[in-house]
């Protein structure tokens, strides 16, 4: 399930974002690659736990924490500090899969990346390539989003990231661990949530539609509750 996400920044948190960003230190970034990415990635990154990265990161996480959207769809349990990569000058990073596992910096904590997320800082009219290019059983699906908008899809899918050959590409980028393991059930209580959603706000005043929606209200809390991992 790739599921992209609008406006999880708003322009003034992007531009204060970017003010922090582009005053930062950048470094290889193979420095967080696994053996097998290491060999196909060519960027920049800001080193892990510099301040930047924590202050711009913290601000990713509480607007994650206040979206609907993202909630619904990730069922978020842990959610790995975010990172953040440039890419510029025909830099790209070829096909790859994420690690299983990530270690907290400075932690024992793990996570089991089930989801993958990257966040764009960049209008996408100021730069060519850069396509984040995932695959799945349907294809190949090439996003470029604007600033301040996420995409979402499985750690488990293969991915790349096209050349930039025009300006710059600059992203956050990040995993989590799902109360839900598996993706199929994961895209389930998505489309059950929106439904319910759905037949909340279209028949609001209707009592068969009203006992309907809390009736699969309960479907959705005791699947989650079969189906959680905590």
């Amino acid at each position: 399930m790739l599921i992209t996400i609008p406006d999880v920044l708003t322009t003034e948190q992007v531009a204060e974002a970017r003010e922090i960003l582009d005053n930062a230190e950048w470094v290889d970034g193979r420095v967080t690659a696994g053996h097998q990415s290491a060999m196909a990635k060519d960027n920049l990154q800001i080193p892990e736990g510099h301040p930047a990265a924590k202050q711009v990161g913290n601000l990713i996480l509480q607007a994650l924490g206040q979206n609907p959207l993202f909630l619904s769809a990730a069922l978020p349990l842990r959610i790995f500090p975010p990172l953040f990569n440039k890419y510029s000058g025909g830099q790209s990073f070829g096909t790859h899969v994420d690690n299983a596992i990530r270690q907290f910096p400075g932690s024992s904590m793990r996570i089991r990346t089930d989801l993958s997320a990257t966040l764009f800082f960049e209008e996408p009219e100021n730069y060519d390539g850069g396509e984040l290019c995932v695959e799945d059983t349907y294809g190949v699906h090439q996003v470029k989003l604007p600033a301040g908008s996420m995409v979402l899809y499985p750690s488990t899918s293969l991915h790349h990231v096209k050349p930039v050959t025009r300006g710059a590409r600059l992203c956050s980028f990040f995993w989590m661990q799902s109360m839900l393991r598996d993706d199929g059930q994961r895209s389930l209580m998505f489309d059950l949530d929106l439904a319910i959603q759905r037949l909340g706000n279209e028949l609001p005043e209707n009592d068969v539609a009203n006992k309907t929606a809390v009736q699969l209200t309960g479907v959705y809390h005791n699947l989650l509750r079969q189906w959680a991992e905590m």
